[in-house]
């Protein structure tokens, strides 16, 4: 049985997808729900571009959650690819999370989710998670459950706040219950898919994400180089910052260089930090053209499915 122990006592396991428009706080969910960071964030819209694993094991259970792109009004071929990447989670999994941002209330970006997933029609739960609970009048919630259960056709609903931790004990719970039965499918100890290098580039977006705020943050991509481990334990890695034009390439560097050295501090840091040993991290900043709808430069960046051969 490949090493894992077969469960007959009420064990369950099944994938969770968190879905929903950009910025409603999925990916700080997950990372709540999994209890260590294994998702960026950053108040940029558009920051999470990947699908991402990350596994919670618990004794009775474990759950597969699948962290996935917001949905959003594409304007160029790699917004195609995320809505696409959103639909794809969604389908996969054994539970829906339509996360929203209660907040903000329900807007009409999040009822387009609702129809795009085509929620009256789905076979498996779907369960509508009102974020950000700390931030209004709790008198508005009540309605909002109504809305979305009778009106959207979510199984039901869970108001939280990802950031403080409320209610998202339950919300773990309410996931669980609605998973089938059946033994753990990842090791004990298994977290995530995403590799080293992964990771790297996902930090460093951070950071530029944080960094940049609404300059020029949509047009950032990041792809590692090379990444080796010297014998004496030092990490050197080296990675390539994308830009779309000159000017941008501009911004990114800063002043006298001031700005890419930020950054790579506070990448490096965190690096550091996850890998328990000294890092160099050198980064580079090159302009390539339109490459939001460039396939060919799109799947050297591990953003576009299959191999096109046009660049």
């Amino acid at each position: 049985m490949d090493g894992q122990v077969r469960r007959d006592d009420g064990h369950r396991f099944g994938f969770a997808a968190l879905v929903g428009r950009t910025n409603v706080g999925k990916s700080t969910l997950l990372n709540r729900l999994i209890g260590t960071k294994m998702a960026i964030v950053s108040p940029v819209a558009q920051t999470t571009r990947h699908r991402i694993l990350a596994v919670l094991t618990r004794s009775d259970a474990q759950v597969a959650f699948l962290d996935s792109p917001g949905f959003h009004r594409p304007q160029h071929r790699l917004g195609e690819l995320l809505v696409e990447r959103a639909r794809q989670v969604a389908d996969e999994a054994d539970v829906v999370l339509l996360v929203v941002d209660a907040a903000a209330g329900l807007g009409s970006g999040d009822r387009r989710v609702a129809e795009d997933l085509d929620l009256r029609s789905r076979r498996k739960p779907v369960i509508a998670v009102l974020n950000k609970i700390d931030l209004i009048n709790r008198g508005k919630v009540l309605p909002m459950i109504e809305e979305v259960v009778t009106g959207w056709g979510c199984h039901e609903a869970v108001p939280i706040s990802a950031e403080t931790g409320e209610n998202c004990d339950r919300l773990l719970d309410v996931i669980i219950g609605h998973l089938p039965p059946g033994p753990p499918h990842f090791p004990e100890d298994y977290r995530t898919d995403q590799d080293e290098r992964r990771l790297v580039e996902e930090i460093v977006r951070e950071k530029l994400l944080r960094e940049l705020r609404q300059e020029v943050p949509h047009v950032i991509a990041v792809k590692v180089d090379s990444l080796d481990v010297r014998e004496d334990g030092l990490a050197e890695v080296v990675a390539t910052i994308f830009v779309e034009r000159p000017t941008q390439k501009g911004i990114v560097i800063g002043r006298r260089g001031e700005r890419l050295k930020r950054v790579g501090t506070l990448a490096r840091e965190e690096l550091e930090f996850r890998w328990g040993r000294k890092v160099f991290l050198g980064l580079w900043v090159k302009v390539r053209e339109d490459w939001r709808n460039r396939p060919g430069l799109l799947r050297d960046l591990g953003l576009y499915p299959g191999n096109p051969t046009s660049s």
